[in-house]
C-alpha cells in the first residue's frame, strides 16, 4: 500500500596521511527514503477487510454459504476437543507406538473418550440453561463459585473422592461406599443419572465396617 524510493548520495574525502598511516579516501554515503501512499490500493485493502475465504467437499445444495459460515464460527469447539486429545485428561501424546494398528487403536479408544466427555458437557449445560440455574462447588478453593457452563473434567473430579470398600471375612463379606454429596447428586441429576449406579455396589453405607 506504500510506493518507496530512496536516493543515494556519495561523498568521498581524502585523509591525509599522518605518522605511519598513508593518506586514503573514505566513502561516505547518505541515503533518503520518501514513501507515498497507493490510495488505490488501500481502496482495494478497505473492500475486501473482513473478508474470509471458505473451502469444502460438501456440494452447495447439502451446505449453503450461510451454514457453512455458522459452521466455521464454532471451529473452536472442534479446537478444543483436539487440545483435549493431546492434553489432559486423555492424553494421546506423546504417543509410544511403533505399530500402525496399535495407534489406529489408541486414536478410536481415545476417540469414544473424546464423546463422552463432550456428551457430559453438554447435557449438563442444556440442563442448567433449561433450569435457568447455575451449579456450585466444583472450584477448589471457592465453594460458592458458580457457573452456568462447567466443565466435563470438573463434572468428573468431584467424583474422584468416591472409594468402595470391601472386606473379606472367614463367613461374610462386608462393603462401605462413601456417601454421595450434595454436589454429587446434583450432578447426576443434572445428568438424568440415578443415585443407583453408585448405590447399589453397598446395600448399606450409614456406618464404616
Amino acid at each position: 500500500m506504500l510506493h518507496l524510493s530512496y536516493q543515494e548520495t556519495v561523498h568521498e574525502r581524502t585523509v591525509r596521511r599522518y605518522q605511519g598511516r598513508p593518506a586514503t579516501v573514505r566513502v561516505e554515503r547518505e541515503v533518503r527514503v520518501t514513501s507515498e501512499v497507493d490510495k488505490a490500493a488501500v481502496e482495494t485493502v478497505l473492500r475486501q477487510k473482513g473478508w474470509r475465504v471458505y473451502a469444502t467437499n460438501q456440494p452447495a445444495e447439502l451446505l449453503p454459504l450461510t451454514r457453512a459460515a455458522l459452521a466455521y464460527r464454532s471451529e473452536y469447539i472442534i479446537a478444543r476437543a483436539f487440545g483435549r486429545l493431546k492434553g489432559r485428561p486423555l492424553s494421546l501424546t506423546p504417543m509410544y507406538l511403533q505399530r500402525d494398528d496399535h495407534a489406529t487403536g489408541l486414536m478410536r479408544l481415545r476417540s469414544i473418550g473424546l464423546r463422552v466427555l463432550t456428551l457430559l458437557e453438554f447435557v449438563a449445560r442444556r440442563r442448567l440453561a433449561a433450569e435457568h440455574a447455575e451449579l456450585a462447588g466444583l472450584y477448589a478453593g471457592n465453594p460458592k463459585r458458580a457457573t452456568t457452563r462447567p466443565t466435563a473434567e470438573r463434572l468428573l473430579e468431584a467424583f474422584q473422592e468416591i472409594t468402595l470398600t470391601v472386606i473379606q471375612e472367614l463367613h461374610q463379606t462386608r462393603r462401605h461406599l462413601t456417601p454421595l454429596s450434595k454436589l454429587q447428586l446434583r450432578i447426576l441429576a443434572l445428568l438424568d443419572f440415578s443415585p443407583d449406579i453408585y448405590t447399589r455396589l453397598c446395600t448399606d453405607s450409614s456406618k464404616p465396617p
